[in-house]
C-alpha cells in the first residue's frame, strides 16, 4: 500500500490526511458550495431573497418587543411601549430597499435613533442600522459611507449626553459594530471587484486568444494560397508552353513532338510532388509528411532550364560578390518564387509575335540583394488585373522588409532603333533583419 493511503476494516482505502487533517478543508467547500448556491439564488430572485430577510428582522424585532428583551439593556425600561413597537417596526421594515436606497433607508431610521436614545429604550433592533452601513460601503462611494458615519454617531452622542451611565453599553457597542460593518462592506467590495477584473480579463484574453487564432488561420491561408499558386501556375504554364510547341512540331518533326510530351510529363510529375508535399502538411499527422526543403537560389539553374524547355529563352546573370554568408533559407524562397512568378507571367502574358526573351539579373550589394527580371513580350492583360501573382511576390517581399516594383520597361524610341515593348520586376530584399 503506497504512503498516504491508509486501509479501513470495510475494505476501502482513503487518504490519510482526509482522515486526519481535512476536516477544516471539507467545512470550508461546504459552506462555500452553501454560499454560492445563496448568491445563485439571490441574483435569480432578489426580490424573494429581501422579502425574506426583511421578515426575519422584522420577526425577530417583534420578538424582542413581546418578550421584554429590550428591558435588559433598556436606560429607562418604563419607555412607552406602543413607541417601542414603532422604533422596533422602523428598524426593521425598511430593510426591504437597503439595496436600491440605502442612504434614504438609514436617513429614515435616524429620527428613530434620536427617538431610541432620548427616550433611554435603546432597542436592539437600532443595530440593524448596520446592515444599511454595509450596503453603503458595498455600493456607494466612499463619501456616502463618511456620511452614513455622521447619521449613525450623531444619536449616539446624544444618548451618551443623555444617559451618561449606559455609555459601554450605547456608544462603544454601536461604534464598534458601524466599524466592522464598514470594513466588511470595502473586504467584500474589494473582492467583488477583483473578481469582476479577473472574469474581464480572462473574457479579454479569450477574445484576444480568438482574434489571434483567426489572424494566424487568415495568414497560414494566404501562405498556402501564395504557395499553391506559385506551384501550379507556373508547371501549368510550363506545360502550356511545351503542349503548344508539341502541337506545333507534331506534323513536321515527330521527335521534337516526343521530347514535348516527356517534358509536359516530367513537368507534371513535378508539380504533382510538390502539391502532395504541400497538402501533406495540411493533414492531421505532419510528421508522416515529406520534408524535401523548400527551393533555394540554387535551384535557380534548374527553373531556368524549365522555363526555356517551354519555350522561352532566358538568360541568368549574377553581379557582385554573395557575401560570406548566404542569405537565410526563407529570403532565397523568396526570390526564387518571384523569380519563377515572373517568368510565368511571361508565359502567359508576353505574347507570340515575336516570340519574347527573358533576362534574370542577381545583383548582390553591401546590405541587399536585387533581383531584376525583364522580357521582350508584346503584349500585357494579366499581370496588373485581378490576379494573385504580382500581389504574392509584393507580400513575400514585405515578409522581409523587401520592395518589388512590376511595370512596363522604361524604353525609348532613337533614330536607329524604334521603341520596343517590354516588363521587368524588380525585387529589393534587405540581407539581414532590420528593426521595423
Amino acid at each position: 500500500m503506497t504512503p498516504g493511503r491508509a486501509a479501513r476494516e470495510d475494505g476501502h482505502v482513503t487518504d490519510d490526511h482526509k482522515d486526519r487533517g481535512t476536516g477544516t478543508t471539507a467545512l470550508t467547500g461546504h459552506l462555500q458550495q452553501l454560499l454560492q448556491r445563496v448568491r445563485a439564488f439571490d441574483l435569480r430572485r432578489p426580490v424573494v431573497w429581501n422579502g425574506l430577510l426583511t421578515t426575519f428582522w422584522v420577526i425577530f424585532a417583534v420578538l424582542d418587543f413581546t418578550t421584554g428583551g429590550w428591558r435588559t439593556v433598556a436606560g429607562n425600561r418604563n419607555a412607552p411601549e406602543p413607541v417601542v413597537l414603532l422604533m422596533s417596526m422602523a428598524f426593521s421594515a425598511p430593510l426591504l430597499w437597503r439595496r436600491s436606497r440605502p442612504t434614504a433607508v438609514l436617513v429614515f431610521m435616524t429620527p428613530f435613533a434620536l427617538i431610541n436614545v432620548w427616550t433611554g429604550a435603546l432597542v436592539q433592533a437600532a443595530y440593524l442600522q448596520e446592515i444599511v452601513v454595509f450596503n453603503i460601503a458595498l455600493r456607494l462611494p466612499i463619501r456616502a459611507l463618511a456620511r452614513a458615519g455622521a447619521l449613525v454617531t450623531v444619536p449616539l452622542v446624544v444618548g451618551s449626553v443623555g444617559f451618561p451611565h449606559s455609555w459601554d453599553l450605547l456608544f462603544v457597542p454601536h461604534l464598534w459594530a458601524f466599524a466592522l460593518a464598514a470594513l466588511l462592506g470595502i473586504v467584500v467590495r474589494t473582492r467583488k471587484e477583483y473578481t469582476e477584473a479577473l472574469v474581464d480579463r480572462a473574457h479579454r484574453l479569450k477574445l484576444e486568444r480568438d482574434q489571434q487564432a483567426r489572424l494566424a488561420a487568415a495568414a497560414e491561408r494566404t501562405r498556402i494560397a501564395r504557395e499553391m499558386h506559385d506551384i501550379i501556375g507556373h508547371n501549368l504554364s510550363v506545360i502550356t508552353g511545351l503542349a503548344d510547341g508539341g502541337a506545333y512540331a507534331a506534323a513536321k518533326s515527330p521527335d521534337r513532338a516526343a521530347q514535348a510530351l516527356e517534358a509536359i510529363s516530367t513537368t507534371s510529375r513535378q508539380a504533382l510532388t510538390e502539391l502532395r508535399r504541400l497538402l501533406d502538411v495540411l493533414r492531421d499527422h505532419p510528421a508522416e509528411a515529406d520534408r524535401t526543403p523548400q527551393p533555394t537560389l540554387d535551384d535557380m539553374d534548374a527553373l531556368l532550364t524549365g522555363v526555356r524547355t517551354a519555350g522561352l529563352p532566358v538568360r541568368l546573370s549574377v553581379r557582385g560578390t554573395p557575401p560570406p554568408s548566404p542569405p537565410t533559407a526563407g529570403r532565397q524562397l523568396t526570390v526564387y518564387r518571384v523569380v519563377q512568378e515572373a517568368l510565368t507571367n511571361t508565359l502567359k502574358h508576353g505574347g507570340t509575335d515575336p516570340s519574347p526573351t527573358a533576362e534574370v539579373t542577381l545583383t548582390y550589394r553591401a546590405k541587399e540583394l536585387e533581383a531584376l527580371i525583364t522580357d521582350t513580350g508584346t503584349t500585357r492583360d494579366g499581370p496588373e488585373g485581378g490576379g494573385r501573382g504580382i500581389t504574392g511576390m509584393r507580400e513575400r517581399a514585405s515578409l522581409y522588409d523587401g520592395t518589388l516594383e512590376a511595370g512596363p520597361l522604361p524604353t525609348q524610341a532613337t533614330a536607329t532603333a524604334p521603341a520596343t515593348a517590354g516588363w521587368q520586376v524588380r525585387l529589393r530584399l534587405p540581407l539581414k533583419d532590420t528593426p521595423s
